[in-house]
This record gives C-alpha cells, sequence and structure tokens, in this order.
C-alpha cells in the first residue's frame, strides 16, 4: 500500500497475539527446566549404589575387611592392610578410580541408617563393627530419591 495509510509496523492484535503465545510456552517449557537439578541426585544415587556393590565385590575377591565411611556428602572406602588386621586404613578407589567413591552434588544429602561405617566382611556380610560378629542391614539415603538398602547377611545392594 502506498499513501497515508500504509501499514509501518504490527497492530495492536498481532502483539497481543503473540504476547499471548510466549505466555503460554512459558507455562508448558519452565516445569521441563526444572527437571536438570534432579539428575544430579539421581547419578549420585548410582554412583553410591555402585560404589557399595564394589566395596563388597572387592572384600570377598581380596578376602580383606572394606568400610565404607559416609560424611559430609560423599562416600569414601577403605580397606585392610591385610587379611585379619581388622582396621581399614588404606584408601580404596571408587569403581571409577575416584576418591572419595561418590561425592554429592550442592544440596543433595547422603545419611546412612543405622549411622556409621559399613564392614564389608571377606566372606561378603555387613556388619557394624570390624570384628563381623552381627550382620546389620543398612538404608542409605540420597535427598529425593529411593533409599539404597544394603542386606547384612549377603551384602547384597538393592
Amino acid at each position: 500500500m502506498v499513501g497515508p495509510w500504509a501499514s509501518r509496523g504490527f497492530t495492536m492484535i498481532e502483539l497481543i497475539t503473540v504476547m499471548i503465545l510466549i505466555g503460554i510456552l512459558a507455562v508448558v517449557a519452565m516445569p521441563n527446566l526444572n527437571v536438570a537439578e534432579g539428575f544430579g541426585a539421581t547419578s549420585f544415587n548410582d554412583r553410591v549404589a555402585a560404589s557399595l556393590r564394589f566395596a563388597q565385590k572387592s572384600a570377598v575377591a581380596h578376602r580383606r575387611m572394606v568400610c565404607a565411611t559416609v560424611a559430609a556428602g560423599s562416600l569414601k572406602l577403605t580397606v585392610d592392610a591385610s587379611f585379619g588386621a581388622g582396621t581399614c586404613t588404606n584408601t580404596l578407589a571408587g569403581p571409577d578410580g575416584a576418591n572419595p567413591a561418590a561425592l554429592a552434588p550442592a544440596a543433595v544429602t547422603l545419611t546412612a541408617l543405622p549411622a556409621g561405617p559399613l564392614y564389608f566382611q571377606p566372606s561378603g556380610a555387613v556388619t557394624s563393627d570390624a570384628a563381623g560378629t552381627a550382620p546389620v542391614s543398612f538404608t542409605l539415603t540420597v535427598t529425593g530419591q529411593t533409599p539404597i538398602t544394603v542386606n547384612g547377611t549377603t551384602g547384597y545392594v538393592d
């Protein structure tokens, strides 16, 4: 068009329509962006479970006690210097070679019940004392995740 009535931009109806579409997209897309925050907790939960399985398998394979300690949002593994030593003094790297075996991301916590280290005995059992007299089942909880259970008599990590 040429003349005084020539179009020189958007009409009010077009602007309002675009604003409404942007609002609808924001409402639909914003909840999906928050999902990414949960991935850190999920991967940490998986690392803790893998590290506990690794500790149990290492204890059986090396015929030495392996200790798993939950402290300050991390899981640390240590191993006996020799069979029957009764003290976990040597550092044991986790399944991916890292130490601590699992380190929590920000705003994620790890707790063990009962509290205290887990002693994976050479037989595969898990106890709450280094002597290995009484197998104890443990539950480890990562913020917002399904708890990890460790069966005391078999050492099975679920």
